[in-house]
């Protein structure tokens, strides 16, 4: 099937085959002329009309859409020669793409422009004629070329994507455009834009053709952010470049490094003086900062490493210095640029202790006005009338203090209350005032005006110093504040002055729910107090009407679902966290109070109910986008950029402020997802284990008149046994009643009372079963423990018989040897005694001679050895004798000697007898 034909009838499906309109007429006829007319002139006139006709008509487009594609690629082909015949052709293919005003076209009429793009990328040969058109001499062919594939891009972008990379040099081509004049590099640089936003292989490409340099030198050329849109499609593509990808990163930082890109944040000129494209182009640049302080994507093998390197080098080429300059001390400027700009520095102090130690220790202004960089992030967070301001800077403090317990105590240590002033001084008037202070002026300030606004913000920011570090939390107990009116109050703590503070913001009744935030905070700050610090509840639980008004806010049906969930939440801590044995202030009392007021099923229902609420479900996805992405085609407003729609996300059906979702952070929700099973389980616990309390024991117990003592202890072994078991069962229905009460939700209120009677009364005979049991199986081991112990003391008695039983034989047989021998010796002694015949005794001397033969025989036999170790003795000596004559030594002379020595040694030894 030929090209032609493949045209007509995919249009044919679509309109019919039988096009009888007047534009499809006179279609038909202007290809006629291009195709088979003999004059030049003619062909190039019928173009012209050509182009003109499908620019401006829908039905036009669909009627060249069906034949006009064949006749304009073979003049693309065959007639390169003809610069004003591939112009021509060029601009009727560009209007072909282009869609006409859809304000003007009918609804029922079809897309041409997007047929069209269809039809001319499904042969991958058009994209790659069209790329060889790019080595054109004539500016307008490269011009037309590079706006078609761009209109391509936006209808077909996959199918030109793949015949862009299987064209031999395609991205090289595009490439060596932006060296080009400035229009058609300005085409190229939006045509690569559209290209590298999600083609990973591309990107790849377009980084090994040099994109970086030729990047920068057009910036450079334009003059930074002071240039026009070509600065912002230069950002763009380099977003495109450095998004998720670790390489590119790493590639940037050692090649070129980033002094460019933070050169495009320095101000130039008259630096109050923000137009909406230079604005445009800082959160361009900004955003790409970003994408460098967060890293490459998380599926990089060496993401964290890359991401501390790329913040320790911008922080080394003074970033920080140029941050802090756009968004604190150039208060003029954008407010969405100041955002951008505090999120920047979040980030980069994020998790960075060397970089947060920087940022602690910047200084801004110079002379009397310096103060630390700190300091005037908190000024512009309690003086901003910007809640974006508000969050983004609030975002700084939460960076720099989390897990960073050095940080956190440097500015806990400065919290010291100044002197009430007379007369009401901003903010502004006192530089020289420490962030403590002012951040506990903030918290005071709307004492006198009833304005918390002031106060929430402070608040926030407390909360990050305090938060997961009970050594500021303790010293925050500490401190007192004293009354706006000394004559008319006392001071009192903190702590208790912000619990008061939340009383009043509860019972104002504002018209303005752009502020409806301001409760929500505060309880922040307090759940965020007490975790971890009994100190902190019993300083809750020392006014007596702290507990009530919290139990009245969690029942409060005027209150929105994070308030009252939040207000359970900090009466779960008052319970997991209380120390106290003192009464009425104990877990027990609370837990009680809880109980009575509204019930424990419906207080665990406010858990569920906060966790479904739309901050708590929205803050469980993530960040999300604070803007769409800047492109040359859809650039934002100045009132776009300067604030988002808060009224319309609340006239939604949001009782709770969209703000908060950037407050409550996946740390904070996570903190109260785990504290809602740590309260449920502390409040089955002090269930199952009730209070202790001093019983009365009644009369009968005392012991009767004439009863014994045997008879008295039974009777009371009796009652205590009856009373432990009903003891027992008493605490297995609270223990089983408590943990059917906590794990109900929702959805289990509906139940009957006696379907959840039952269940209960089947837990506490199952838990009857379950101690029996273990009663049971306890005397068992017990028995067992004592027949071992019996078995073994038998065994032992056993051995001991029977080595006495061996005693006592050996001592029998000695004693009757004994016996035999006394009864001889008495018989001897009766025969000597009474003169009867003398018993025969041996004969001595034949007894002598007998052991003096034996003895001589020893003798001989000994000296018969002596003789014959002798004579052995006497070769060796004759052997040696001869064996020292053939070595040349005078023996005679040696016996001589030896004879001398022997002499000596004798008389040494007869010299130390005699002494």
């Amino acid at each position: 099937m030929d090209l032609a034909s493949r045209y007509k009838g995919v249009v044919g499906l679509v309109f019919g085959d039988n096009p009888s309109s007047n534009e499809d007429s006179y279609i038909q006829r202007l290809l006629d002329r291009i195709s088979n007319g003999t004059l030049p002139d003619d062909r190039r006139s019928a173009i012209v009309e050509l182009q003109s006709v499908v620019a401006e008509s829908n039905a036009a487009q669909l009627a060249f859409g069906a034949s006009g594609f064949p006749v304009v690629v073979g003049i693309l082909k065959d007639q390169r020669d003809d610069v004003e015949m591939v112009r021509g052709a060029l601009e009727t293919l560009l209007g072909a793409l282009t869609p006409i005003d859809h304000a003007r076209a009918q609804k029922t009429e079809v897309h041409a422009a997007l047929m069209n793009s269809d039809l001319l990328s499904r042969e991958a040969e058009n994209i790659t004629l069209l790329l060889s058109l790019l080595e054109e001499e004539d500016f307008y062919v490269r011009y037309f070329t590079l706006q078609i594939l761009t209109a391509l891009l936006m209808n077909s972008q996959n199918r030109l994507q793949e015949a862009i990379l299987t064209t031999p040099r395609g991205i090289t081509r595009l490439m060596d455009m932006l060296m080009d004049r400035e229009v058609i590099r300005n085409e190229a640089l939006l045509l690569l834009t559209h290209l590298t936003r999600e083609a990973e292989e591309i990107q790849k490409i377009v980084v090994f053709e040099g994109a970086f340099e030729k990047i920068f030198s057009i910036i450079k050329e334009e003059g930074g952010s002071d240039g026009d849109v070509v600065v912002q499609d230069c950002l763009e593509l380099l977003k495109n470049l450095l998004r998720n990808s670790s390489s590119n990163q790493i590639l940037l930082r050692e090649t070129m490094g980033f002094e460019p890109i933070i050169s495009v944040l320095k101000l130039r000129g008259i630096t109050y003086k923000f137009t909406q494209q230079k604005t445009v182009n800082l959160l361009c640049a900004l955003e790409t900062i970003n994408m460098l302080i967060m890293g490459g994507a998380d599926t990089d093998p060496g993401k964290d490493s890359n991401k501390l390197a790329n913040r320790t080098v911008l922080v080394q080429k003074k970033l920080l210095d140029h941050l802090l300059m756009l968004g604190v001390e150039s208060q003029w400027s954008p407010v969405a640029v100041r955002c951008m700009t505090f999120k920047c520095i979040g980030d980069l102090v994020d998790g960075h202790p060397k970089n947060r130690d920087i940022l602690a220790s910047k200084v801004l202004g110079e002379d009397r006005q310096a103060e630390p960089a700190l300091n005037s992030i908190l000024r512009i967070i309690l003086q901003t009338s910007s809640i974006q301001e508000f969050v983004a800077a609030d975002y700084v403090f939460k960076t720099f203090c989390e897990k960073n317990r050095e940080g956190q105590a440097m500015l806990a240590s400065t919290l010291i209350p100044q002197p009430h002033p007379t007369t009401r001084d901003p903010l502004e008037d006192d530089v020289n005032m420490s962030f403590g202070s002012m951040l506990l002026r903030g918290i005071c300030s709307g004492e006198t005006d009833g304005n918390l606004e002031t106060c929430c913000r402070a608040a926030s920011i407390l909360s990050h110093v305090l938060k997961d570090n009970v050594q500021c939390k303790e010293k925050a107990l500490k401190i007192v504040l004293e009354s706006p009116v000394p004559s008319m109050g006392t001071p009192e703590p903190l702590f208790q002055r912000i619990v008061r503070y939340l009383a009043v913001a509860s019972s104002m009744k504002s018209k303005d729910k752009s502020k409806s935030y301001i409760q929500q905070i505060i309880l922040k700050l307090l759940v965020t107090w007490t975790v971890d610090c009994p100190a902190a509840v019993q300083c809750f639980l020392d006014s007596r009407h702290h507990l009530t008004y919290l139990l009245d806010l969690v029942a409060n049906p005027a209150a929105t679902v994070c308030i009252r969930g939040l207000a359970s939440i900090l009466l779960g801590e008052c319970v997991i966290y209380n120390k106290s044995n003192e009464n009425g202030k104990d877990a027990f009392a609370v837990v009680d109070a809880v109980s009575q007021k509204m019930g424990l099923t419906t207080y665990f229902s406010k858990f569920e109910e906060m966790q479904s609420s739309f901050v708590f479900s929205s803050s469980s996805v993530g960040p999300r986008e604070d803007h769409e992405p800047l492109t040359r085609t859809a650039t934002p407003s100045e009132a776009e950029i300067e604030d988002v729609d808060v009224a319309g996300a609340m006239d939604k059906g949001n009782e709770d402020h969209p703000m908060l979702i950037s407050l409550f952070d996946p740390s904070f929700t996570g903190l109260v997802k785990s504290l809602e099973g740590s309260i449920r389980e502390r409040i089955v616990d002090v269930y199952s284990r009730p209070k202790s309390e001093v019983a009365v024991v009644p009369a009968d117990l005392e012991q009767r008149s004439g009863e014994s003592e045997k008879n008295y202890i039974n009777r009371l072994k009796a009652f205590i046994e009856k009373q432990c078991s009903e003891i027992q069962n008493l605490l297995a229905r609270n223990a089983a009643l408590a943990e059917d009460v906590a794990s109900s939700g929702r959805s289990e209120q509906s139940q009957g009372s006696e379907q959840r009677a039952s269940t209960v009364m089947e837990k506490v005979h199952i838990d009857s079963i379950k101690r029996e049991l273990q009663e049971t199986s306890q005397r068992l081991e017990t028995i067992k423990s004592e027949k071992a112990k019996i078995e073994s003391e038998a065994s032992e008695y056993k051995n001991v018989a029977a080595k006495l039983e061996s005693d006592l034989k050996g001592l029998s047989d000695a004693y009757n040897s004994l016996e035999q021998a006394n009864y001889h010796l008495e018989k001897e002694v009766r025969s000597l005694k009474g003169g009867e015949d003398p018993m025969e005794y041996p004969d001595v001397e034949a007894i002598k001679e007998e052991v003096r033969k034996e003895a001589q025989k020893e003798s001989e036999d000994e000296l018969n050895d002596l003789l014959v170790c002798l004579g052995q003795e006497e070769s060796k000596v004759e052997k040696l004798t001869a064996k020292l004559v053939e070595l040349g030594v005078d023996v005679d002379k040696l016996l001589e000697d030896i004879g001398d020595e022997s002499e000596a040694q004798g008389e040494s030894e007869d010299d130390g007898d005699e002494y």
